[in-house]
């Protein structure tokens, strides 16, 4: 019989959380896209509507016809094992079918069929594939977050601090809004013209941003102007109304307000060529900024504009396309910012930078195959003789293919495994890039974007990154860190509690902080600094609210974001304690924003 010898801990902190898995990464990312990631691509395309609405082709989704034929996705069994695609040089890849319904008007009765949407590569159980007989590993990808940024640079005539900022979706129009150093606030709508910020906010009160709620009804220069009047309060520098002297001078005829007007104005400016209608300008605002095809802030930017202009109780999570009330705080903090009453952002905060792992790499790829099979269901339809028309006649799949094997095959990010040694395997699967679509180029990437920023600590390894033209732009995750469902990079952090509830078991033994007396006593409970007892715990049950004791660091783990974890200060994990886990010391060391100070126990 084998003997087993005891472990020995020689580290000085005893271990109160064990290492997590350290491919969970991308194993967790890829059971998402196969249950979520792909179920949420079919709802966007589902239903292809013919030209003439004729014909309706439903994918499985949240649509009633949908529900009732019980449409789904399904993989079957892979063809060949993974050994065995190893020897003959085969992609381990399972069959991928989906149920399609053909309805409409041109359409005698609904047509419902099973189609063969490809080989879709899986993932092993050690984190990687194999295409084409080798092994290769998908790079986590590190990239700004879809959401608002703000700046502000400085102004090289006046040395003024000018604010700036950029709204940047997921998918869609970029919008850039910048502070001019005569105080005029300006605009530039998807890279083109520019216009005044004022105009697209009246042209928005013409517009339904589809919330059902706005902050704006008639745009005209009273609401504006006392719309901001808490933020825009600086008399040396009005920056409402300086915009609005640069409005051209409106011409309000009985038939259209002063709304329409600027929404024919903005759409005039972005457009000079075509004739500019109402009709046509509204048109062309809705598809930029409301329709969810092609103006996407995705769950994550709606999070981070959601978290960073206060609108939690305003704009719930899901709606996923810009509102008004966006624009409105979005200004009123330009201008909070250009006052000194804000702060602008840092970029290279782990707050603002986001991880693309796997499932969501290949879910945008599959995006991009889809619209374009798309397009091609969308031409069949147009010429398909109505007669023997079904759902299998109009779909190519060649594009979904293509789109797939283009990503595995020749991706920057899809990377033949690293196999020196299994460190050197599991280091690869735990890589984050800035590099790659969407991301950072290594000519461009100055030094401020590959040096080690406070946010990194827990999350992101400071030492390991390769040295060369790729120096901080690949890093390694943490061997604590997470990935939560937002893409941010997460780490634990043991709960230091000053109070605990009356009816809590870890009461008994801990000393009170100060005096304690019951409602309707007149002698304390118990006294400042005194133990405790379980007598004591007893009475204090009639209590209501907390208690407060000596803090002490509790076994309750929290997993805190960077930004998040900005909220709190942070002691050492090496800050002495005694045998009931409280600071020794009078004042500990402990970190906030990147700085180190003493801070007592209390403010922990």
């Amino acid at each position: 019989m084998a003997s087993t010898r005891d472990q020995k801990w020689y580290s000085r902190i005893p271990e109160v959380y064990s290492l997590p898995s350290l491919i969970d990464v991308q194993l967790e990312s890829f059971k998402w896209l196969e249950e979520t990631g792909l179920s949420e691509l079919f709802n966007e395309i589902s239903p292809i509507v013919s030209y003439n609405s004729g014909m309706k082709l439903f994918f499985p989704g949240d649509t009633p016809e949908a529900k009732e034929f019980k449409l789904k996705y399904w993989f079957e069994d892979p063809k060949h094992g993974i050994e065995e695609c190893v020897e003959r040089d085969l992609t381990y890849a399972a069959p991928m079918y989906v149920s399609v319904l053909l309805a409409g008007s041109e359409v005698p009765e609904p047509i419902k069929q099973d189609i063969f949407l490809g080989d879709f590569p899986l993932m092993t159980e050690k984190g990687t594939f194999i295409i084409n007989g080798t092994e290769r590993v998908v790079v986590s990808q590190l990239i700004r977050s879809p959401g608002v940024y703000f700046e502000a640079p400085e102004d090289r005539t006046t040395g003024r601090r000018l604010a700036a900022a950029k709204l940047i979706p997921d998918r869609g129009a970029w919008m850039e809004f910048e502070t001019r150093k005569s105080d005029y606030l300006t605009l530039k709508f998807n890279r083109k013209r520019t216009v005044p910020v004022t105009i697209l906010l009246r042209a928005l009160a013409a517009i339904d941003d589809g919330l059902g709620s706005s902050p704006l009804s008639d745009g005209s220069d009273e609401e504006l102007l006392e719309l901001f009047a808490d933020a825009d309060n600086n008399p040396d520098h009005p920056f409402i109304a300086t915009t609005i002297r640069q409005e051209p001078t409106w011409e309000i005829t009985g038939k259209r307000t002063i709304a329409e007007e600027a929404l024919i104005e903005f759409y005039r400016r972005m457009r000079p060529g075509d004739p500019a209608t109402l009709d046509n300008a509204r048109e062309y605002m809705m598809e930029q900024l409301f329709d969810q095809r092609r103006y996407d802030l995705e769950r994550v930017g709606r999070y981070k504009l959601n978290q960073k202009l206060d609108l939690d109780k305003i704009v719930p999570l899901d709606h996923r396309r810009v509102t008004t009330w966006d624009m409105v705080r979005l200004i009123e903090r330009l201008i909070l910012i250009n006052n000194g009453v804000k702060q602008p952002d840092d970029i290279d905060h782990l707050g603002n930078r986001r991880v693309k792992t796997v499932g969501e790499l290949i879910q945008g790829k599959l995006r991009v195959g889809l619209r374009r099979m798309e397009r091609v269901i969308l031409e069949r339809m147009s010429i398909r003789d109505q007669d023997n028309i079904s759902p299998i006649s109009l779909i190519n799949i060649r594009p979904v293919v293509a789109a797939i094997r283009e990503f595995f095959g020749s991706s920057q990010l899809s990377q033949f495994m690293d196999q020196t040694n299994p460190l050197a395997e599991l280091r690869h699967k735990r890589t984050l890039s800035a590099l790659g679509p969407g991301g950072l180029r290594r000519e461009r990437a100055g030094f401020d974007v590959r040096d080690v920023h406070h946010s990194h600590y827990g999350r992101i390894c400071p030492i390991e990154t390769p040295e060369g033209p790729n120096i901080g732009l690949i890093g390694r995750l943490a061997s604590y860190a997470r990935v939560n469902s937002y893409g941010f990079i997460e780490t634990p952090y043991r709960k230091v509690l000053p109070e605990l509830k009356a009816a809590d078991p870890r009461l008994v033994g801990r000393k009170a902080r100060g005096d304690l007396i019951l409602p309707r006593g007149r002698k304390p409970v118990v006294t400042d600094s005194e133990k405790i007892t379980e007598s004591i715990a007893k009475k204090l049950e009639k209590f209501d609210g907390l208690i407060p004791i000596v803090p002490f660091v509790s076994e309750e783990i929290d997993y805190l974001s960077a930004y998040d974890e900005d909220e709190f200060v942070i002691a050492q994990a090496n800050a002495p304690l005694n045998a009931f886990f409280e600071f020794v010391r009078p004042r500990v060391s402990c970190r906030t924003h990147g700085d180190f100070q003493f801070f007592t126990p209390a403010n922990i």
